[in-house]
């Protein structure tokens, strides 16, 4: 079985050495590549103005996050929903730095590296070298509805990544051709069928059908019969 989580993030702004924050992080469970329902999501108290230019993208206001949790009442529960699984996310070394930098400030421990991570701008870039590999456009090449977003949400993001990993791994015929291991059936746990086998069946001519066909092949010029 493999366990993957697909993680996007809001924040305040572009960089976190700068002071900006996080206002929003989303995760959702995939196991063999598919969805499984479980998700964690949570919008953030920043601790700091939010700018025009984030809002104008996000639409997270100041007065919307005034009362929503510290990233610091939230941590733990997102360390622990992700584990120690591999994470998906799109243009990964943005949103890293920004978890490394909320992890960094609570003295955690934890830091989260590329090494555990699949970048699927990274991947995108590959199989569509010089097009356009934002979300917007790779939803809208393969054809993923997304209607539903007027506005970049971390969890919304992170559902329509989910279906753009699943097409960049090859497509929603994947899904079809995985076995989990205790689906999988080993050769040497085949058995012979004791059941006994059914007499072979006449298909012998009849003598008009094997007098037409000597009348068909007689009327063949130059015939190998």
């Amino acid at each position: 079985m493999l366990r993957e989580i697909v993680l996007d993030t809001e924040t305040t702004g572009l960089d976190p050495a700068a002071g900006h924050r996080m206002v929003e992080v989303g995760c959702i469970e995939l196991i063999n590549h598919l969805p499984t329902g479980r998700e964690f999501h949570s919008y953030l108290n920043p601790e700091r103005d939010v700018p025009e230019d984030a809002a104008r993208i996000h639409g997270l206001s100041n007065a919307f996050l005034n009362d929503k949790p510290l990233f610091a009442h939230k941590a733990n529960d997102l360390i622990t929903f992700v584990g120690t699984d591999r994470l998906v996310i799109h243009n990964a070394s943005f949103d890293l730095k920004f978890l490394n930098a909320e992890f960094a400030r609570l003295n955690l421990g934890v830091q989260w590296g590329m090494d555990r991570t699949t970048d699927t701008l990274a991947m995108a870039r590959r199989k569509y070298p010089g097009m356009r590999a934002n979300l917007d456009a790779l939803c809208t090449r393969m054809g993923i509805n997304r209607s539903m977003r007027d506005k970049h949400g971390a969890l919304i993001d992170a559902k329509l990544l989910a279906e753009v990993y699943l097409e960049l791994m090859g497509g929603r015929q994947l899904g079809l051709m995985i076995e989990t291991e205790t689906d999988s059936v080993a050769p040497q746990s085949l058995t012979r069928s004791t059941k006994p086998l059914r007499p072979a069946r006449s298909f012998a001519l009849s003598e008009d059908d094997q007098r037409a066909h000597a009348l068909l092949v007689a009327g063949i010029k130059g015939s190998l019969w």
